[in-house]
């Protein structure tokens, strides 16, 4: 049994004798690296960076939902790129929240 799932991974038409496979595979290190970049600090974080990492991690989980054949490893590496990426921008916002609040404080004293 577990034969034959194995021999069905391997000729899947976006199994590991495609690119349609190794693809998302490396693709997952950039959602690794996102995830590594949460111990940096928010103030060095990209708004442009993470913003298009969020929007393209989004829209194509959408799409690789829609092609054929389904690819469920793209589908996953893309919808974490786009968490980690949201996850990062809610930090980095809430920094800069938390440093304006701080000026504004400041100057009413």
């Amino acid at each position: 049994m577990a034969n034959s799932k194995l021999q069905a991974f391997w000729n899947h038409p976006a199994g590991p004798k495609t690119i349609h496979f190794w693809a998302p595979t490396f693709k997952w290190g950039l959602t690794i690296a996102n995830i590594l970049d949460s111990a940096t600090p928010p103030e060095k974080l990209s708004y442009p960076q993470q913003s298009v990492l969020a929007c393209s991690g989004l829209i194509w989980a959408r799409y690789s939902t829609v092609i054929i054949p389904k690819n469920w490893n793209l589908v996953s590496v893309n919808f974490a790129m786009s968490v980690t990426a949201m996850y990062q921008l809610s930090r980095k916002i809430q920094h800069d929240l938390s440093i304006k609040n701080k000026e504004v404080a400041a100057e009413e004293e």
